[in-house]
């Protein structure tokens, strides 16, 4: 292993942080950040600059601790020192663009992305996704293209659209429709998932206004990630795949649909009312490789636990839901297991269930629908 650290972290505006280098390749350096869950977007152009937790870190993943002035001296010996010139054109290349920041109170990633304040939001008149619409000129049955106002750089976000008909649902597809929507997300998580700078894709759907939804249209998102970020790495981290421990599987009176190897049911320790997970019995690690079979079966619990949501209060049921896969980073990852996470944020008809400063304060959720009670509801709706 080549990949070098500071000997000691530096003061800058009031932080502490190190150099983390390479003497040999710029692809070992950006294989070994994503290690590390940092994002290539803070790369330097010769080096990632890295808070002080991380380079720790990157001491107990093998980098070495070198003094400053010889992290210097190896890199121009290597060629791979920029000057200050090159790094004035970087910083102006993407000078606009959403810029990673690590938090080193929370000590995690936030993207600032100032652009998407002017994105539309509810536009009255015509809908941009329908047919003849500024993103889909003719009639269509699924469709994907760039996200016109990223959060992410880069061709890193794109917009999913399950059908041309705006007053339709995910689950008024049916199951064929729903298959067509599985296919092309699977389609796109391999398209995204071969580039060199994409180490995780997520699909993810924000459903009504409640949560962020800026146009009524049914669609979804996916973000490719240039690393495996927190929560996934967190369900990713484990000794075993907690999908396939029998201990950890759901007792019937918490599962709420089924068909064949896939199920939804409540999780024991939700965090929102209804809240459901739905994934196979099968060890499956992505949606590339689900099969036709799989994609089916899939289709079908979707559908049927979202037609549900819907029918519980008798209203459109306001959602989250977000698919965790594989990473795409050329590692094994052995304990990926394909699921579907959907939090449901009614906890009553028309009554938000709201995250209150207490459990954003001490990161421990309080839900005020049993999970058992909640999977009873759901199985009569």
């Amino acid at each position: 292993m080549t990949v070098l650290v500071d000997e000691a972290v530096w003061p800058w505006r009031g932080r502490r942080w190190a150099h983390l280098v390479s003497d040999e390749s710029y692809a070992e350096l950006h294989g070994f950040a994503a290690e590390l869950g940092i994002p290539r977007q803070v790369f330097q152009g010769d080096h990632y600059d890295v808070p002080a937790a991380l380079r720790v870190r990157a001491l107990e993943h093998g980098a070495t601790p070198v003094a400053a002035r010889e992290l210097v001296r190896r890199l121009r010996a290597a060629g791979l020192r920029l000057t200050a010139g090159q790094r004035r054109e970087r910083r102006a290349e993407q000078e606009g663009w959403p810029q990673w920041r690590w938090d080193p109170l929370g000590r995690a990633w936030t993207v600032v992305a100032a652009d998407r304040q002017d994105r539309p939001n509810l536009p009255a008149t015509d809908c941009p996704f329908c047919p003849g619409g500024l993103e889909a000129p003719e009639p269509y049955d699924v469709r994907w293209f760039p996200n016109r106002w990223p959060a992410l750089p880069e061709q890193r976000a794109e917009v999913v659209l399950y059908t041309d008909d705006h007053a339709a649902t995910f689950w008024s597809l049916g199951v064929d429709g729903a298959v067509k929507v599985i296919d092309l997300w699977a389609e796109r998580t391999a398209a995204l998932g071969a580039r060199d700078d994409v180490g995780y894709v997520l699909v993810f759907e924000n459903r009504g206004p409640e949560v962020g939804a800026t146009i009524a249209h049914p669609h979804g998102q996916i973000y490719a990630y240039p690393s495996v970020p927190t929560v996934p790495h967190a369900e990713l981290d484990q000794s075993e795949c907690p999908f396939c421990d029998e201990g950890w599987q759901p007792p019937a009176e918490r599962v709420v649909s089924s068909s064949g190897d896939w199920s939804a049911w409540t999780p024991s320790a939700s965090t929102w009312p209804y809240e459901l997970l739905i994934a196979p019995d099968a060890h499956e690690a992505d949606l590339p490789s689900l099969s036709s079979e799989g994609r089916r079966q899939m289709a079908t619990v979707l559908v049927d636990a979202l037609a549900r949501l819907d029918r519980l209060f008798d209203a459109p049921m306001p959602y989250m839901l977000w698919i965790h896969q594989r990473p795409t980073d050329g590692r094994a990852w052995p304990r990926a297991h394909l699921h579907v996470h959907v939090a449901p944020v009614l906890r009553k008809p028309g009554t938000l269930r709201y995250a209150a400063a207490a459990e954003q304060g001490a990161g421990v959720f309080f839900n005020p629908v049993p999970p058992e009670a909640a999977a009873v509801a759901l199985r009569e709706a």
